[in-house]
């Protein structure tokens, strides 16, 4: 036996002992007025004032990106590293849920959930439009390099999968862990505030967990809306390719309301009777449609692609990153690097939320290297097969969302959130493996 050490992390706290349970709804007496309040006045402004808000939004996004560039690049590296590590570290052996914990879903179904909780349709929409629109120069190019050139291709396509692979699985790493080692191991809610209690204590129950989580929700709703606005404007234009019919605003309400309507029947069934058969069954249909792209497509093309691309992204990875001297490529880092990490960050409360709900019983080790590593090589291989087949023959433009400025406004301040997240998710995990040593469960 080891030395006898005290768990810290003990707390008199009961989930949900300040809700208001009204007409069938829990919520949190403060958090949830607070951001509904928020949400609200933010959708009627931008109505009532469509022309002002523009021009604030566009203020924020260009004020983020000009001044906290280098924070969002270095934060996510940071992120790549610490989950990396996680993989390595002797706290990879800690099991979330106990050492008896047994998985809930089978291994495929877990992947199958993470996976279509992580990128969904962002896939098939960018791994289309950002090869051709860094390879056409139509918004920058990576590290300026020349476009329209097969040097150019290469990049092209090696920074797209620097967009997709392991820095935003990283972020989504950092929170799903952070909530499933919390909330299952030691026994506190499933929410954000909870993965700051080493730090913060029992003040987490008060108004900086207040804090905490209003801006995760803000953060969720934004990531929610810029995911679902690309999606809506992809099947819009799908439809309207299709059908020869005019692909505007009441196609993409359509598409909205068609998604929410899916979603909603989904979360209704529950996990195992919706979400884990609608998840397992999108795997099935994008899996079946990578191989039919591969093969009823340039092959062999697509084969090469995949190694130009994996040495492209490896090569590049530390260029790409680095925030500094970035001059030659300053408008294409900004306006794709930066926004995409927003994005990731603003995103993560949700799909680190989900994924930590359906993590129980895995390892920290099995964690990490499911959610960073293997998404990653399936990423690698979509890119190759339509990123690498359409260089092949096509050229052209896609513009960006408008709800960049969303992403950014919120997920600057959720940056923070993160970091702080990181440190206090090490200090937990080191806690906990002191106590299963003390207790002989581990060595």
């Amino acid at each position: 036996m080891g030395d006898v050490i005290s768990d810290d992390y003990q707390t008199d706290y009961v989930a949900g002992q300040d809700n208001i349970e009204k007409f069938g709804f829990d919520i949190h007496n403060i958090v949830f007025p607070l951001t509904a309040i928020l949400i609200v006045a933010f959708v009627v402004g931008t109505l009532i004032f469509p022309a002002g808000a523009k021009e604030l939004l566009d203020s924020a996004k260009n004020g983020a990106i000009a001044v906290f560039d280098w924070g969002f690049l270095l934060s996510a590296n940071l992120f790549v590293v610490f989950c990396l590590a996680l993989i390595f570290m002797p706290v990879g052996k800690i099991r979330i849920g106990g050492l008896d914990a047994k998985p809930e879903f089978s291994l495929l179904s877990w992947f199958a959930m993470l996976f279509a909780a992580g990128m969904g349709t962002g896939l098939m929409f960018w791994s289309v439009a950002e090869p051709v629109a860094y390879y056409t120069d139509w918004y920058g190019t990576p590290l300026g390099v020349e476009p329209n050139t097969a040097e150019g291709a290469r990049l092209a396509m090696g920074a797209t999968m620097y967009h997709w692979g392991l820095h935003p699985w990283a972020i989504y790493a950092i929170v799903g862990l952070s909530l499933s080692f919390f909330a299952f191991n030691k026994g506190l809610p499933l929410t954000i505030r909870s993965a700051f209690f080493p730090i913060l204590g029992d003040k987490v129950w008060g108004w900086p967990g207040n804090v905490i989580d209003t801006v995760s929700v803000l953060a969720t709703i934004f990531g929610l809306a810029t995911s679902l606005g690309f999606g809506a404007q992809q099947a819009a234009s799908g439809i309207s390719y299709l059908f020869d019919i005019e692909g505007g605003l009441n196609i993409q309400v359509g598409v909205i309301a068609g998604v929410t309507a899916v979603a909603t029947l989904s979360v209704i069934r529950g996990i195992h009777g919706g979400v884990r058969i609608l998840s397992n069954a999108n795997m099935i249909m994008a899996g079946l449609l990578l191989l039919f792209v591969i093969f009823a497509g340039p092959t062999l093309a697509v084969f090469q692609w995949l190694w130009d691309t994996s040495v492209s992204y490896a090569s590049n990875m530390f260029s790409l990153s680095n925030p500094f001297g970035r001059e030659e490529d300053t408008t294409w880092f900004h306006g794709w690097t930066v926004f995409y990490w927003a994005w990731w960050i603003s995103w993560s409360p949700f799909v680190g939320m989900f994924i930590a709900r359906v993590s129980h019983g895995r390892t920290v080790r099995e964690f990490v290297t499911a959610v960073l590593i293997i998404p990653t090589i399936i990423t690698l291989f979509w890119m190759s097969a339509f990123g690498g087949g359409v260089l092949l023959f096509v050229g052209g433009e896609q513009a960006l969302n408008a709800l960049q400025a969303g992403a950014l406004s919120v997920g600057l301040p959720f940056t923070l959130v993160l970091l702080v997240m990181t440190y206090s998710l090490f200090k937990g995990l080191h806690h906990e493996r002191r106590l299963l040593i003390a207790e002989g469960k581990m060595v």
